[in-house]
């Protein structure tokens, strides 16, 4: 969880802000998931979620105290808290006319994205708590997901067993593993 102090002043992050974004785009790379060709998630954590809000205090020119909060309690929302796994989800199509098309097929696909951990059960989003990013014609090429593990499957997620994602739509049926690399950061997020 953010807070207040955790914060750079407008001052401070303008001076820093080349390098905290330099080291920000290199952690989302190492946060990124992209199951097939056209969904890709990024795994959002303190300091990615961080470098949103000061992002947005900095376009905004916000340094009033209550207006920085309202942010925080905002933002605070993706930072996952130990037992949970929290992403931005992106369905990208470079074709516009594609896309456009994918996004009518694709309706439900954020509920369909699942994790499966061993042998464990599939762990299904809960999505976009924020607000409704669909319509009975299209879904949003953007979705805000959270998964929630059990203790077992936690303790059998960093201890390295075997990681499949995938993604049970009827249109975008699609399963892999999740490599060493990921599943090692993504760990990170239980243990903080």
């Amino acid at each position: 969880m953010l807070e207040r102090q955790d914060l750079l002043t407008l001052e401070e992050y303008a001076e820093k802000r080349s390098s905290i974004r330099q080291e920000t785009i290199q952690v989302k790379k190492l946060r990124e998931v992209h199951l097939g060709e056209h969904i890709r998630m990024i795994f959002e954590n303190k300091q990615t979620v961080q470098y949103q809000v000061q992002e947005m205090l900095r376009i905004e020119k916000i340094f009033e105290s209550s207006e920085i909060q309202d942010e925080l309690d905002v933002y605070n929302a993706l930072v996952p808290n130990g037992a949970n796994l929290k992403a931005t989800m992106m369905i990208e199509y470079s074709d516009v006319a594609e896309r456009i098309v994918a996004l009518t097929e694709l309706i439900g696909v954020e509920k369909s994205i699942y994790f499966q951990v061993g042998n464990h059960e599939k762990a299904f989003p809960i999505c976009n708590e924020d607000l409704e990013r669909e319509t009975d014609v299209k879904t949003s090429a953007v979705h805000f997901m959270r998964f929630e593990f059990t203790q077992e499957m936690i303790d059998d997620f960093i201890a390295g067993s075997t990681i499949k994602v995938g993604s049970t739509h009827p249109n975008y049926d699609y399963e892999m593993t999740l490599d060493t690399e990921s599943q090692k950061v993504l760990s990170g997020d239980f243990t903080s």
